[in-house]
């Protein structure tokens, strides 16, 4: 008898798709098991594919992009940077999300010690430090003051200050500022103003320059200067000392000598 065309395809696409049927199985039933085999890889294949680009995701979402503005040391003009961090294991970054590389009060005890060493109020300087950052070491205005105690270019020169990212400079470097202002005004409020305005301005006016921005800092460091002054327990009054024992009273005796004159002595 003589094939049909599609017996002859059949035969055709056994050269390329090996099959376990029995060579006397009609064409019907091995094409729809060649169909089947074909679902079946397609099905394993797919959540493969998807469990790759997943943890690819994953890998890429643990890199880290930053903008940093940083103070060019030779010229002194802000050059603005970015910066990838490397890609960290899955778990690691899991554990460390959300982990500051200096805890709040680890900057808190840095700032008390430098107020402690320049002989200022450490609540002032925690002011200072929460009106211009809010405690963020990376913070950078549109004026392109940087860190912790936000520092113009100018001034971390002037201070020596090589890294105004790092906290321990920044602190060091702002408290010194601070410092030296409060010795040269004597006034709390004039050496704020100053911080934020300059010494020349608060030197031309004679008092707060009636700058919009210098009057609201200096009414903020206030209120914060305020706030935690009343927060912050006063210290133990010293106790009075007590005043020393009165000795018992000795009697008193009067006696009169050869010229009537009277006298009055203790025993």
């Amino acid at each position: 008898m003589r094939e049909s065309e599609q017996d002859a395809r059949g035969r055709g696409l056994d050269r390329h798709f090996s099959t376990r049927t029995r060579p006397d199985m009609p064409y019907n039933l091995k094409n729809k098991l060649r169909w089947i085999c074909c679902a079946w890889v397609g099905l394993a294949v797919v959540p493969a594919a998807g469990a790759q680009s997943s943890a690819s995701a994953e890998q890429s979402a643990t890199v880290r992009a930053e903008s940093v503005v940083r103070a060019d040391k030779r010229s002194g003009r802000l050059v603005r940077k970015v910066v990838v961090a490397p890609a960290a294991d899955s778990k690691d970054a899991a554990a460390g999300a959300g982990q500051p590389a200096i805890a709040p009060q680890a900057l808190r005890k840095l700032a008390d010690e430098a107020a402690g060493r320049h002989g200022i109020d450490p609540l002032l300087v925690d002011s200072v430090i929460r009106v211009e950052s809010n405690y963020n070491p990376l913070a950078v205005s549109p004026k392109g003051a940087e860190g912790l105690m936000q520092l113009i270019p100018s001034t971390a020169r002037r201070f020596g200050v090589t890294n105004s990212f790092d906290v321990r400079e920044n602190i060091e470097a702002g408290v010194t500022y601070l410092k030296y202002l409060l010795d040269m005004f004597g006034d709390d409020r004039l050496a704020v103003a100053a911080y934020n305005a300059g010494e020349s301005a608060v030197i031309r006016y004679g008092d707060v320059p009636p700058y919009r921005e210098t009057v609201n800092y200096v009414s903020r460091v206030g209120k914060a200067l305020g706030a935690a002054r009343q927060q912050t327990p006063a210290p133990p009054a010293a106790s009075a000392a007590a005043p020393p024992e009165e000795a018992g009273a000795r009697p008193v005796e009067a006696y009169v000598d050869s010229e009537g004159r009277i006298f009055l002595r203790t025993r």
